[in-house]
């Protein structure tokens, strides 16, 4: 597989440390929630008051809705 997929191929151990979590039950292969993950939520309301904050001054920056608390998060 190394010659056909290169360095993009998986090494044997972490192919036997997969087949060692799905055979331990483990069925997703996307990464779980982290302690200290933010936690984000796009919403229609967030949505739409960043469009008028937009529509009304189509020159703020990022910086400036976060100073004033505009619904965004760095």
């Amino acid at each position: 597989m190394k010659v056909q997929y290169g360095d993009a191929c998986l090494s044997v151990q972490q192919v036997y440390n997969w087949t060692r979590k799905f055979m331990n039950g483990i069925s997703s292969v996307t990464d779980s929630p982290r302690p200290g993950q933010a936690h984000r939520a796009v919403t229609p309301e967030a949505i739409a008051t960043v469009e008028a904050i937009v529509k009304e001054n189509h020159r703020v920056t990022v910086d400036e809705m976060e100073r004033n608390g505009d619904c965004i998060e760095k």
